[in-house]
């Protein structure tokens, strides 16, 4: 289907793992294909990625690069700005309003938009984060393994997460912060003990750093407890105002409201699909660049057979 000058194929919003894994698998399938990324990966943070076989320890903005330059081997086309509206016309395809002024239109429209992680409100841990205040040990932990662990918790699934990093560290302490001590179970309890995990009571009231690297954290009664690596967990917030402009039916968990969706990626609005991390807080770069070239392979399916159904139509009339 030939389309007009601001028209497309296909839009996918998010220039990250999953936005230019869809955009791949469409450039090589031939359909014009635009992603508008606004620049902000969630994992800018961090110096390396690991994990990501055949790409462990490449850097995240190189990882970016490379995936850029091979989307526009296949004449996808990339522009730096952000969606900031979208709306769904009468022949149930898309306008999306983009911050610079532009509207561009697209038959399917894919929204990997990530998520943004939002810190605890503890001085000086935000200015560490991504370097030796974590949040995953899959991403980081063979990095600083066998170092003196601390867990900062946020809320009681921050038990499961300092038994998770006992597995990287013997030397692992659970900082209550603002969990009661009667939050814990008694399992809780148990497992910690087990997995040699101790507990220390009271809010955390600074990260200590000294020659630009995290020695430890002061709690609110003044006492000083040496750490050379603290775990803790943001509170996720999907990028997800696109998906709900557009109806898509979201479902709550834990970790945020994320769209409903089949195992291809499509939303509960027809050709509207999600990816990454706008879909599910638990994707990691590997698993994100799997979902978008998923979608973009189900996509290119769906363009195929819409048009050739079209074409049986019109030859019937």
């Amino acid at each position: 289907m030939e389309c007009g000058a601001g028209s497309y194929e296909v839009v996918v919003v998010g220039g990250g793992a999953a936005g230019l894994s869809a955009a791949l698998v469409l450039g090589r399938a031939r359909r014009r294909t635009l992603v508008v990324d606004a620049g902000e990966p969630r994992n800018a943070p961090a110096a390396h990625m690991q994990g990501y076989l055949s790409r462990d320890g490449m850097s995240p903005a190189e990882f970016l690069a490379v995936g850029r330059a091979e989307i526009a081997r296949y004449g996808v086309e990339l522009v730096r700005d952000r969606a900031v509206d979208a709306v769904r016309d009468r022949d149930g395809e898309f306008d999306v309003t983009l911050a610079g002024g532009r509207t561009v239109h697209a038959r399917q429209l894919v929204v990997a938009t990530g998520l943004k992680d939002e810190l605890p409100a503890v001085p000086g841990l935000a200015g560490r984060f991504g370097r030796d205040v974590l949040h995953c040990p899959y991403c980081h932990g063979w990095e600083v393994r066998d170092q003196a662990f601390g867990v900062l918790a946020t809320t009681p699934m921050s038990v499961h997460q300092a038994l998770m990093v006992s597995q990287w560290s013997k030397d692992v302490t659970l900082f209550l912060h603002r969990l009661a001590e009667d939050e814990l179970t008694d399992g809780d309890l148990r497992r910690l003990a087990a997995a040699g995990v101790r507990v220390v009571p009271g809010e955390v009231a600074e990260v200590l750093v000294e020659d630009d690297r995290l020695t430890g954290v002061r709690l609110a009664d003044g006492t000083a407890h040496a750490r050379e690596v603290l775990f803790a967990a943001p509170r996720p917030v999907p990028g997800d105002g696109l998906l709900r402009r557009l109806g898509a039916e979201l479902r709550e968990t834990p970790f945020g409201a994320y769209p409903v969706i089949d195992e291809r990626g499509l939303t509960t609005v027809p050709g509207l699909w999600a990816a990454g991390n706008a879909s599910g807080f638990a994707e990691q770069v590997i698993n994100a660049a799997s979902r978008g070239y998923r979608a973009g392979s189900a996509i290119n399916g769906e363009l195929l057979f819409a048009d050739l159904d079209a074409a049986v139509a019109r030859g019937r009339a």
